[in-house]
């Protein structure tokens, strides 16, 4: 399977087709998730963002079994993964309630968060630019499931009235838990990412 960079003489139905269709679909579903976080309807917030974040799994899979990747969904994919996730996070830090919650989500968090992706889009960019590969690696996979279990927990802790009163303690913990944890990895495959660019900048 190979992705044809130059993409001008193919028809549109095969460009802009089925995996890049529900990549789009992602990013409007991500515009739908951020009016509903702001509107505070956090339940229906963590059930919309769970099925955008499902369907960059299943793009990527169809794309891949059926020979239809492209150069637009090279492009589109990831930028639509940190839409809807960094893009909930910084929603997610403006809630006050979230404030309240000891070792919860903070700016810094989110500043990390964002800076990261930026970073490795850079990094991936000018890198690829000069012919060398820089694909994803496990630990920047195993991050966006973190990150994404992060947002869906504090969307539903958020669902709770008064949540620092009435959110159950097993929901408080998993939040602290996969916050940290989304942080924590974020920042290894960061570095990880850092570290592979230099040794092929070396070469």
């Amino acid at each position: 399977m190979t992705t044809n960079n130059d993409e001008t003489n193919r028809p549109l139905a095969t460009i802009f087709n089925l995996p890049n269709q529900l990549t789009a679909l992602r990013l409007i579903l991500s515009v739908v998730l951020f009016c509903f976080i702001v509107w505070e309807y956090y339940l229906t917030s963590m059930v919309l963002f769970i099925i955008a974040a499902s369907t960059d799994w299943l793009d990527g899979y169809y794309a891949r079994k059926y020979g239809q990747v492209t150069t637009l969904g090279r492009i589109l994919d990831p930028f639509a993964d940190k839409v809807i996730v960094c893009g909930t996070l910084i929603f997610l830090v403006a809630v006050p309630e979230m404030a309240e919650v000891t070792l919860g989500l903070r700016p810094w968090m989110v500043v990390v968060v964002v800076g990261r992706e930026l970073l490795v889009t850079a990094l991936r960019a000018f890198i690829e630019d000069r012919g060398s590969d820089f694909s994803a690696k496990t630990s920047g996979k195993l991050k966006m499931v973190l990150q994404c279990i992060a947002a869906a927990t504090c969307l539903y802790y958020l669902s709770y009235a008064h949540p620092i009163a009435n959110a159950p303690t097993w929901c408080c913990l998993l939040l602290v838990a996969s916050v940290w944890s989304a942080v924590i990895l974020t920042v290894y495959s960061g570095a990880e990412y850092l570290v592979a660019a230099v040794k092929l900048l070396r070469k």
